[in-house]
């Protein structure tokens, strides 16, 4: 039972180093977010080291530089990291009913996009180990580079860092460009949000509100309705022949 725990936490690492690097080059423009709200290396790369994610940590960052209240940033980073709730499910469903409480949370604190396909693809029941050697690798790396970001932040010239930084908005449109290109319905929506988006911050009433409260706003209002009036379809189980 041990060697076979320690070969998956060993197979787990090695899947991990891809995660790892492109970790790194990414979470270095979230470092430089993070300057830019005024955060020490130090406190970025704790930030990084509790929060593994993204859209969640820059949504954090950005409330963090316009001086949000507390409630607020904790509800747009719960909107903006809901997807993970679902992700959690899904795994919970791969490992063996008889895995202990504390694996099960141990995974769930660090459910990422990448972490979950790999974990996912992972033949049979999930080994808890396997998840442990990815997350070992991964989160460093995620971690490591906040830090650089931050750090060359400090040092590079303040134009350079501006340039820079519009790297994270690059990252976001890698993510979103693919599927919009391939379903047209995703792509109206990508447009219609960019719209609300830029009308919201002109409109009399509703440019008064926080950047945070706005964001908050066109998610949940956006993503309900193209739920409603575009709903996925489930795929039709396939019966064995």
């Amino acid at each position: 039972m041990k060697k076979e725990t320690a070969l998956c936490f060993k197979k787990g690492m090695q899947h991990g180093i891809p995660i790892s690097l492109g970790y790194l080059a990414v979470s270095f423009t979230l470092g430089i977010a993070a300057k830019n709200a005024g955060m020490t290396a130090f406190q970025a790369t704790i930030t990084s080291m509790l929060v593994n994610a993204s859209a969640g940590q820059f949504a954090g960052f950005t409330l963090i530089a316009a001086q949000a209240g507390y409630l607020e940033m904790a509800v747009m980073i719960l909107v903006a990291n809901a997807r993970y709730l679902l992700m959690s499910c899904a795994l919970s469903q791969k490992l063996s009913p008889d895995t202990k409480f504390f694996h099960r949370l141990l995974i769930g604190f660090d459910v990422t996009d990448e972490i979950f396909g790999v974990s996912m693809s992972y033949p049979g029941k999930l080994n808890p180990f396997y998840t442990y050697g990815v997350i070992v690798v991964a989160l460093p790396g995620w971690a490591i580079g906040t830090c650089f970001g931050v750090l060359c932040g400090n040092i590079l010239p303040a134009n350079v860092v501006s340039a820079l930084s519009v790297g994270l908005y690059g990252m976001f449109l890698a993510i979103i460009i693919p599927p919009a290109r391939k379903n047209k319905i995703i792509a109206g929506l990508v447009v219609l949000s960019m719209l609300a988006s830029f009308l919201f911050s002109k409109l009399p009433v509703l440019s008064t509100l926080s950047s945070g409260i706005r964001i908050i706003i066109l998610t949940v209002v956006i993503s309900g309705i193209a739920a409603i009036l575009f709903p996925v379809p489930e795929e039709n189980k396939k019966t064995a022949t």
